[in-house]
C-alpha cells in the first residue's frame, strides 16, 4: 500500500540530511510493515531551489498542492533578516493555517546538556502559530504607515507612543487561542499525561496575554470538565486521573524549566512565548539538532527540522540530521505506523550509545568517532532490522 507524502528539500544543509533521513524512514516502514506499505515521496519546491528553477521561493503549485495535502515533511528554509522577502516558514503557517507547532523535547542517554540532569526533561510544546506579534502586522519606523497609526492612537486612545516610532499590532483572539489549547488538552488526554500549563505574560498584557490565559481554563472548564480540573482546586483526592491545568508567568516558566522539569508535561502557549521557550527546553536537552516538530492545521501536518539552514556547513556532509530524523518518525507515528517510528528512534538512541555521531555532538562526547552525516545514516540504516 503506497501512502502519498509530499517533501521539500530546504535551503542551506537542507539536501543533505534529507538524502539521509528519507532512505532512514523507507528502511523503518519496510521493516515495521514488512514490506506491505512504502511510501510514495512527492516532491516540492520552496526556498533557494524553488527560485533557481521556478523565478519564485514559493511557486504558486507548491502552494495548490499543499492546500489539498494531509501530509508534508521539509527541511529547514531560509529566513532573511531585516529586508528581502518574508519568511516562508512564516508564510506556509498563514497561508494554510497551521496553527498548532507542535515540539516534542525529550534527552537521548548520552548527548551533552548544560544541566544536571536533563533526563528530566520530557515535555511537548504547543505554540499558537498564526497571531501574537508574529502576525507581521507591523510598520516601519516614520512610515507613512506608522506615522498615521501613532497619530490614531495618540489622538484617540491616549497612548504613549513617542514620535518617529516603528508600531507592530499583537492581536490575540480567544478563537485562536481556545483551538490550541484545545489540541494540547487533547493531546495530553490521548497520551495519559498529567497536566498542560499555560504559560503567558497575562500579569502585564491583560487583555492579550491574559486573554490566552482565561480562554485556555475556559475550554478546559466548558470542553474537558470531566477529565480536567485547575490547578488552585487540585488535591490528592480530587484529581486522581484528571488533567491538572496550570498557568505561569513566562519568565518564570523558564526558571521552572531549569527548577522543577520534571512537574511539567504539556506546555500550551501564544507564538512568541513558545518560540522563546522551544529553543531553550531544545538546548536542555542538548540542542536544536535533536528536535523535532510539527506545524499542523485542521487538515494538514507539515512535519520539519526545527533548526535553521546552518549555511557555513552546507556541502561539507557534516551536519547533524537528527532533528530531520525524528521529525520523520512523529510522522510515521501520526500516520499509524508507530512501530516504525520507535525503530527510527531506537536506532538514533543505539547510534549514540555506541558514540558513532556527527561533529556537533561528538565534540561534546568523550571517546566518540565523528562520522559524516552520509555514514550516520548508514550507521541507522544497519541497526533497523
Amino acid at each position: 500500500m503506497k501512502h502519498t507524502v509530499y517533501w521539500i528539500e530546504g535551503d542551506g544543509i537542507g539536501p543533505e540530511i534529507w538524502k539521509v533521513t528519507r532512505p532512514v524512514l523507507d528502511a523503518a516502514l519496510s521493516a515495521a510493515t514488512r514490506g506491505e506499505h512504502v511510501i510514495d515521496w512527492v516532491e516540492l519546491l520552496a526556498g533557494e531551489k524553488a527560485t533557481r528553477l521556478t523565478g519564485s521561493p514559493l511557486p504558486q503549485e507548491t502552494l495548490d498542492t499543499l492546500a489539498k495535502a494531509s501530509i508534508a515533511i521539509k527541511g529547514p528554509l531560509g529566513t532573511p533578516v531585516g529586508g528581502g522577502i518574508r519568511s516562508l516558514n512564516v508564510a506556509m503557517r498563514q497561508t494554510f493555517d497551521l496553527y498548532a507547532c507542535i515540539r516534542p523535547v525529550r534527552w537521548f542517554e548520552g548527548i551533552s546538556s548544560p544541566v544536571k540532569h536533563p533526563e528530566l526533561v520530557n515535555m511537548v510544546i504547543f505554540r499558537e502559530n498564526t497571531e501574537d506579534v508574529y502576525a507581521g502586522i507591523e510598520y516601519q519606523a516614520e512610515s507613512a504607515e506608522a506615522e498615521k497609526l501613532g497619530n490614531i492612537l495618540r489622538a484617540e486612545f491616549g497612548a504613549k507612543i513617542r514620535e518617529g516610532s516603528a508600531i507592530g499590532v499583537k492581536p490575540m483572539s480567544a478563537f485562536c487561542s481556545k483551538r490550541l489549547v484545545r489540541r494540547a488538552i487533547q493531546y495530553a488526554a490521548d497520551h495519559t499525561l498529567p497536566s498542560v500549563t499555560l504559560v503567558h505574560k497575562g500579569n502585564i498584557m491583560k487583555f492579550t496575554e491574559g486573554g490566552f490565559r482565561a480562554w485556555g481554563y475556559e475550554v478546559a472548564r466548558e470542553e474537558f470538565g470531566d477529565i480536567t480540573i485547575p490547578e488552585k482546586e487540585a488535591t490528592p483526592e480530587n484529581s486522581k486521573g484528571k488533567i491538572i491545568i496550570k498557568d505561569r508567568i513566562a519568565d518564570a516558566m523558564f526558571q521552572e524549566a531549569l527548577l522543577h522539569p520534571s512537574q511539567y508535561s504539556v506546555l500550551a502557549l501564544p507564538n512568541l512565548n513558545g518560540d522563546y521557550i522551544s529553543d531553550a527546553l531544545a538546548a536542555q536537552v542538548g540542542g536544536l539538532g535533536m528536535a523535532p516538530g510539527v506545524n499542523m492545521s485542521d487538515t494538514l501536518a507539515l512535519f520539519e527540522a526545527t533548526h535553521g539552514t546552518a549555511p557555513t556547513a552546507a556541502g561539507k556532509d557534516i551536519a547533524n540530521p537528527g532533528s530531520l530524523l525524528l521529525s520523520g518518525a512523529l510522522m510515521l507515528e501520526h500516520m499509524g505506523f508507530t512501530a516504525a517510528a520507535e525503530k527510527v528512534r531506537s536506532a538514533i538512541v543505539g547510534a549514540i550509545a555506541d558514540k558513532t555521531v556527527t561533529q556537533d555532538l561528538a565534540a561534546e562526547m568523550d571517546g566518540a568517532q565523528t562520522v559524516s552525516c552520509s555514514e550516520f545514516g548508514n550507521i541507522l540504516r544497519k541497526k533497523i532490522v
